[in-house]
């Protein structure tokens, strides 16, 4: 049987223009990434957010 230890772990994702760029379990790394895109923004996985909003 396979290791659950990354079932409930957050990941987050860098969106930029409605299109997931990156994804990590790290926000810190995640802010960082989205800092290089114009209009980046930082979300939980699997959360939808509306273009505009933070």
């Amino acid at each position: 049987m396979g290791c659950g230890c990354s079932k409930n772990k957050t990941q987050y994702e860098v969106v930029v223009n409605g299109r997931v760029v990156y994804s990590n379990p790290s926000k810190p790394s995640a802010e960082s990434i989205a800092k290089r895109y114009e209009g980046g923004q930082v979300r939980e996985k699997g959360k939808a957010q509306q273009a505009g909003t933070s």
